[in-house]
């Protein structure tokens, strides 16, 4: 979740009150596309001005579930379109976007397709689970259905907060303003620890976003002049366009993406080794 320093968290208690359902629709929107706004804040905020009367609930909670859902739904289709070059786009900005990509897959298919229920409240995972699921061809009747599920169980949480809890978040506002700029001080400097964070990260893998690549056409050549047994294949494929029953390249094994580090023990050293995936 995204934190505001205590002017903009009123200015945007203040536009939710006068333009709140185009402002919840919108900020909801942006968030299931994956723009970093503070949709649950603004939820949370909603549930506020539905506890004072300024707007009505039912209204408020079936625009922000239907913002949730056109989102989902459009990268769902991207996903369904576009396959892993979507994903490869979307963890661009990751440290190592190839573990970014099958971090997210496993982490989708090891908790079942269900995980779309909850997959709005783990950051990472609720941009991802659209697509992922778009990709991994799900059925759209059964990924609406859970979107659905979980786009409702994400408003009414932040939705209640912000209802039941109105004078409390009231009483931390003014606390916050009452701390003024040291607030601000430490929203700063926490952001620029977090910016050197992510750079020191990116520089130490700098290395790892290189992934060395060759063409089938190259990679037949050599199996062809290289003769049998000295060439290895391994397919890495993850769940969801594998299982024991799928077909694999000829003469190719079989080894799994979770255990690689036990895995890549078991390989041979002498033999030149390449891998695929989807």
């Amino acid at each position: 979740m995204l934190v505001l320093p205590s002017d903009q968290m009123n200015h945007l208690l203040s536009l939710i009150v006068h333009h709140g359902y185009l402002v919840m629709f919108l900020l909801v929107l942006a968030e299931a596309v994956g723009v970093p706004v503070p949709a649950a804040l603004a939820l949370i905020a909603g549930g506020a001005a539905v506890a004072s009367g300024a707007l009505r609930g039912p209204a408020l909670a079936a625009l922000a579930i239907a913002a949730m859902l056109l989102g989902d739904t459009l990268f769902y289709l991207l996903g369904n379109f576009m396959g892993w070059n979507l994903l490869g786009f979307l963890c661009r900005v990751s440290v190592n976007p190839e573990t970014c990509i099958l971090r997210a897959a496993e982490s989708f298919y090891k908790r079942g397709r269900a995980a779309l229920v909850v997959a709005k409240f783990i950051p990472g995972v609720n941009t991802m689970a659209p697509p992922l699921a778009g990709s991994m061809e799900m059925p759209f009747v059964q990924f609406l259905g859970l979107d659905l599920l979980g786009a409702a169980a994400y408003t009414f949480a932040y939705g209640a907060l912000g209802y039941f809890f109105r004078d409390f978040i009231a009483s931390i506002t003014r606390g916050v303003q009452a701390a003024g700029h040291a607030v601000e001080l430490v929203v700063v400097l926490a952001l620029i620890a977090f910016i050197a964070y992510r750079f020191s990260l990116y520089w130490k893998h700098r290395a790892d976003r290189v992934v060395p690549r060759v063409q089938v056409a190259e990679l037949a050549r050599k199996l062809q002049s290289a003769g049998p047994g000295k060439i290895l294949l391994v397919d890495v494929r993850s769940h969801g366009y594998y299982d024991p029953g799928a077909a694999r390249i000829q003469g190719s094994i079989r080894i799994e993406p979770n255990n690689l580090a036990d895995e890549i023990k078991t390989l041979p050293k002498e033999k030149d080794i390449y891998l695929y995936c989807t």
